[in-house]
């Protein structure tokens, strides 16, 4: 019997095609917008798009991960060796023909392979990106002009770690949607989505002095404590989801009618093994997935707690008030989302803007911590006035 290879890299170039055919309406809207712009702000604009497109693909990922559409293609980085599912038509029908229900059917193989030319677009951006940072800031060294671009090497770090996504969306495939291999995807996203949240602030901030909003240096301090705890609890999210663990408890604030259920914490927290199964190969219990959603649902009420708090203490700054309705708005609609996947049955929409919800809050808080104090590459370029000489 013949037998699918996982790595078939015979459609990556025409994947790669896609790619740029992809790219190409983004780059040339950013053009067309900004040709009378110099090249700073076209790089800035550029960033943004990145950024907000690269949001929109965290959110598609999750719809893909919500729609079992994670295998809708077996192999990688084609489908079934063709570059879209229309080549696919005979291998997909007769997978779907042979388990109706099962991982591949023509619906789930048209998300998974468009969450891949996605990807693949937003990877082009983020190529076109670090070259043209590079080739910009080299332009204004060798000109003595003040910089106006942030440090290249955050592009060059972005470029890098974008592949490193790549290489983690073609294990989630290859491995069988391993719940480690899934979870370091999900957070290797969120991680994108910062690095582009940073660059952005660093170009708002060489472009304006206003988009510096200073903090104190405790209140600073407790925004990195709310984004080290909020990558915590993502992390528990994307361990409760990929284990399909959101139903081990349908009721709130208990669970199976018990504030403390039967849990099984060590079998859930096995951190390398199959989907469903045990370290040892034995199907995993449903004591370990009620600890999986429990240790998730004690996790919220400090991450609530401290963004509350931080919330509150940014309202009180005038520069900092919309942020802080931001923050508490974003907040809001994760409560929600989050008691909606739990008494709701977990409903699609729901599960997505949960995860929405959760790269929003990366961002605003990136943006935040990055945003609050002045870089001193941003010093180094603000112009010096210098008086002419008398005639």
């Amino acid at each position: 019997m013949d037998t699918q290879a996982l790595y078939d890299l015979s459609p990556a170039l025409r994947l790669m095609g896609m790619g740029l055919v992809l790219a190409a309406g983004p780059l040339a809207w950013v053009w067309l917008r900004n040709r009378q712009a110099g090249s700073s702000r076209r790089l800035q604009a550029l960033t943004l798009l990145t950024l907000f497109l690269t949001f929109d693909l965290v959110l598609f990922g999750s719809f893909t991960r919500l729609t079992d559409s994670g295998l809708g293609c077996p192999d990688w980085p084609g489908c079934y060796g063709k570059a879209s599912p229309v080549g696919a038509h005979a291998e997909i029908s007769a997978a779907q023909q042979a388990m109706p229900t099962g991982p591949v059917t023509h619906g789930k193989a048209w998300v998974e392979m468009i969450h891949r030319y996605l990807a693949t677009g937003v990877g082009v951006l983020i190529l076109v990106l670090a070259i043209s940072t590079w080739v910009e800031h080299l332009r204004q060294r060798r000109s003595g002009a003040a910089l106006a671009v942030p440090s290249p090497w955050w592009a060059t770090l972005t470029l890098v770690w974008v592949c490193v996504q790549g290489a983690f969306g073609a294990l989630t495939v290859t491995m069988k949607l391993f719940p480690a291999i899934v979870t370091l995807h999900l957070l290797g996203g969120l991680l994108l989505l910062a690095l582009l949240a940073l660059q952005a602030v660093r170009y708002a901030q060489l472009h304006s002095a206003s988009a510096t909003r200073p903090l104190p240096a405790r209140l600073h301090t407790l925004m990195k404590i709310a984004l080290a705890l909020l990558a915590l609890q993502i992390a528990l999210g994307g361990w409760v989801s990929t284990n399909y663990a959101v139903l081990a408890c349908t009721e709130f604030p208990t669970c199976q009618g018990s504030w403390w259920p039967e849990m099984n914490f060590a079998q859930g927290f096995e951190l390398w093994r199959e989907l469903g199964l045990t370290t040892a190969g034995e199907h995993i219990s449903f004591a370990a997935l009620t600890a999986i959603h429990y240790a998730h649902r004690l996790a919220a009420y400090l991450v609530i707690a401290v963004l509350v708090l931080l919330a509150w203490r940014l309202h009180v700054l005038p520069a900092w008030r919309v942020p802080a309705r931001w923050l508490a708005g974003l907040l809001l609609l994760q409560f929600l989302t989050g008691l909606s996947n739990v008494v709701l049955d977990w409903p699609l929409l729901a599960a997505v803007l949960h995860t929405g919800g959760a790269a929003a809050l990366v961002v605003l808080l990136t943006w935040g911590l990055a945003g609050s104090k002045t870089h001193r590459a941003i010093v180094r370029a603000a112009p010096v006035s210098v008086s002419s000489p008398a005639a």
